[in-house]
């Protein structure tokens, strides 16, 4: 660090700007990358997926724009190769020829002395003067001397026309003079033509040269965007299957802790996308089946209700909230001596029947929160609200005083108790079950926990059982406070 910063420092004022601007811009990007990355993970599965097509097909898209302008940029030299440069050649040659066979016919007349050939010169002359028009029209054309060609045609034709008017005298001084003039015009144009042919030439070979050097770029640039593009679709398929196939892996893994009864350490997946609210549900729900499971544990393996630990957990969490609690302890009274005259089947059976009728009385006349359990033996709990409870009581003493004497032999019935005896061998009579329920509530009290609610509910049950009736009973005291 020491190294870099006494380098900087050497730096001259410009350097250093540029070194700022180069920082500011990586750090720009980085910013940018680092959003564009958020956004990214935050889209759900869907938009994910055809992000990653829609990149791909972007990249396909710019190769193919890229591989089409090269081959258009090849087809553009191909063209003015074909369509200039080797019909340059061909017309270069072809005047060249026609100015040599013109020279060849004037020469001829000359020397035969003989003006019927000059039919064929002023021919190739016109040959040679169409040939410069057709140089002219060429497409792409850029620095040919059409104007010198035509103006160096004309002085030749002019020359040859002066020595034709001198066919009397040819080995005249003046004659020889034309003769010289011609040769010197000729060459010129000769030379002329050679050039516009050489430099055709030259410009057909660049031009291949060029479709060689931009063939072999298009060839490489592509390549290296094929490979580019193969790596960033690898990178982009990576990303966006790890980040899918990731948390499915997390999920699968939840399930089993799920499965094995482990609801407290399951992967925690951060995905804001729909397996992201997979997770959060995953969450809840393992929060709901451990304490299904709680209760289930709990439960009684006679009516399969709640036991004590969810009913604590309920009783505290309506203290906690504050809300309306209306706790209802119901017990049977000569419970005991019904088992010891019929035996604990039927003793099963009546616990069984009391279950059933207090569930059907708090669905028929409870509330979506009212609870049900069974603490074990002829106890049960109902939590329900402080307005509720009334109602709930009669229709289940109703009920019970009904059912009860079914389960009772008809002489029995008849007596209206069973009779009994005791060690000593003494009969004693006990009156049919009855039903006892010790209601405390909170509406005129407040209620400090769950054990505070028991020990009221225990008091305010042997208060109930001392009725030879079904009834229920419920704790109107007020908290001194309120009184005062």
């Amino acid at each position: 660090m020491k190294t870099l910063a006494s380098r900087f420092f050497q730096l001259n004022m410009a350097e250093k700007r540029l070194m700022q601007h180069l920082l500011y811009a990586s750090f720009t990007v980085w910013l940018f990358m680092k959003t564009l990355a958020a956004r990214f993970f935050r889209l759900n599965i869907a938009k994910k997926m055809l992000l990653g097509y829609v990149f791909y097909a972007l990249l396909t898209i710019l190769i193919a724009l890229f591989i089409l302008s090269r081959l258009e940029q090849l087809n553009r030299i191909n063209n003015s190769i074909i369509e200039t440069d080797i019909p340059l050649l061909e017309i270069a040659d072809k005047m060249i020829d026609a100015l040599l066979a013109q020279e060849l016919y004037g020469n001829r007349s000359m020397i035969l002395k003989s003006p019927d050939l000059l039919p064929l010169f002023w021919t190739r002359s016109d040959e040679f003067d169409q040939l410069i028009k057709r140089m002219d029209a060429l497409p792409h054309r850029k620095g040919l001397p059409i104007d010198r060609l035509i103006a160096l045609h004309r002085e030749y034709n002019h020359l040859f026309q002066q020595r034709f008017r001198s066919l009397t005298y040819p080995s005249s001084p003046l004659g020889k003079r034309y003769e010289r003039e011609i040769k010197e015009k000729q060459e010129q144009l000769v030379q002329l033509l050679k050039r516009v042919s050489w430099e055709a030439r030259q410009a057909q070979n660049e031009k291949s040269l060029m479709t060689y050097s931009v063939g072999k770029a298009a060839f490489q640039i592509t390549a290296i965007l094929c490979t580019m593009g193969l790596v960033l679709g690898i990178v982009v398929a990576l990303i966006i299957t790890r980040n899918i196939a990731r948390p499915i892996n997390q999920l699968r893994i939840s399930t089993q802790e799920i499965s094995e009864g482990k609801f407290d350490r399951l992967p925690i997946i951060r995905n804001q996308d729909e397996l992201g609210d997979l997770s959060l549900a995953f969450e809840e729900m393992a929060k709901r089946l451990k304490r299904l499971e709680e209760m289930y544990l709990d439960a009684s393996p006679l009516t399969r209700l709640p036991g004590g630990v969810a009913i604590e957990n309920i009783v505290k969490k309506r203290l906690l909230d504050g809300s309306s609690l209306a706790f209802c302890l119901l017990d049977l009274a000569n419970f005991k001596s019904f088992n010891d005259r019929y035996g604990y089947a039927r003793g099963n059976e009546v616990i069984q029947e009391t279950a059933r009728i207090i569930t059907n009385v708090v669905e028929e006349l409870g509330g979506g929160g009212d609870f049900i359990g069974h603490i074990g033996g002829d106890d049960f709990v109902i939590i329900t609200t402080a307005d509720r409870y009334e109602k709930i009581c009669r229709a289940i003493i109703e009920a019970f005083d009904k059912e009860i004497l079914n389960f009772y032999d008809s002489e029995d019935r008849k007596r209206g108790h069973i009779l009994a005896k005791t060690r000593q061998g003494k009969k004693i009579s006990f009156p049919i079950m009855t039903v006892s329920i010790a209601v405390v509530t909170n509406q005129l009290r407040r209620l400090q926990n769950y054990i505070h609610v028991g020990e009221i509910a225990a008091e305010l049950k042997n208060y109930a059982k001392s009725f030879s009736r079904s009834t229920y009973v419920a704790d109107r005291r007020r908290d001194k406070q309120a009184d005062s």
